[in-house]
């Protein structure tokens, strides 16, 4: 028989019914053939003599990495500033799309219940639906490669993650100060500026900090379909096989992404 516990830990004993019991290996047998066929169709092309071979091939590879070409760090440094410029602006430009998206959306301040947070949530799902990399990809073929469609694709992508983590910080902020400010018969604007704004202030620093943290390991890449960036020098060198500098530039995006996690975690604490 299944026991359960009460507060104070005492032994609570439950008959069950033969039903229930059948019911519940029903429940596991349903999981287990699930998994079986989800495994079917996922490895139904997979051809296991490459799987089985692929510890050998990624040691072959690793060896070939040794010793990197460090000579190559110096040709870099360029587009590496490239790839921090293209994740910072495009975080920028998502930050300036956010804000009035997360205000329209969140039911506190929306203006419309209906028609406009209803129209403002459907453009912050479509941008949390579409990868960056399927943006960028859209992008090079509108605008052309380079680092604007890497920035704007960056944009596109991370507006709607900053949206919805804010209007979902409004809905949650206190109805006390904003009681008290509407007492003293404040405007539409002095409410958002003096009761809502400084309670998700540290919400907002946190969330934009987080996307950016993301958007430097994104923009690396970006550069794989045409948005520039140290992506462009990574795919040259698998393309030619040359696997020092591949070495070389893994390491470069590894202690980049060390750096970015640090440098927000430091803005972080300091402003909030």
């Amino acid at each position: 028989m299944p026991v359960r516990f009460d507060r104070n830990g005492n032994k609570l004993w439950q008959r069950r019914t033969r039903l229930s019991d059948w019911l519940r290996y029903l429940g596991w047998l349903l999981i287990v053939a699930l998994f079986v066929f989800c495994w079917r169709l996922m490895t139904k092309d997979t051809i296991w003599v490459y799987v089985l071979d692929s510890p050998r091939q990624g040691a072959d590879v690793v060896s070939r990495m040794w010793p990197p070409s460090f000579g190559y760090l110096w040709q870099l440094w360029a587009p590496l500033w490239a790839t921090i410029n293209m994740a910072t602006l495009g975080t920028l430009l998502a930050i300036v799309l956010a804000l009035p998206f997360a205000f329209l959306s969140a039911i506190k301040t929306t203006p419309n219940r209906y028609l406009l947070r209803s129209m403002a949530l459907l453009v912050i799902s479509a941008s949390r639906s579409i990868n960056s990399i399927i943006w960028t990809m859209l992008l090079v073929a509108i605008i052309g490669p380079g680092i604007l469609a890497g920035v704007i694709a960056i944009a596109l992508r991370s507006f709607g993650f900053i949206s919805k983590l804010l209007y979902e910080a409004i809905d949650e902020v206190s109805n006390h100060p904003l009681e008290a400010i509407r007492a003293t018969g404040a405007s539409g604007p002095q409410l958002l500026a003096f009761g809502i704004w400084p309670q998700i202030t540290p919400a907002f620093v946190g969330i934009s900090l987080f996307r950016w943290d993301i958007n430097i390991r994104e923009a690396t890449v970006l550069g794989l379909v045409g948005a520039g960036g140290i992506g462009v020098n990574l795919e040259a060198s698998i393309n030619l096989l040359a696997w020092p500098q591949v070495a070389v530039i893994l390491a470069v995006i590894l202690a980049t992404v060390i750096f970015s996690e640090w440098l927000s975690a430091a803005i972080r604490q300091s402003l909030i």
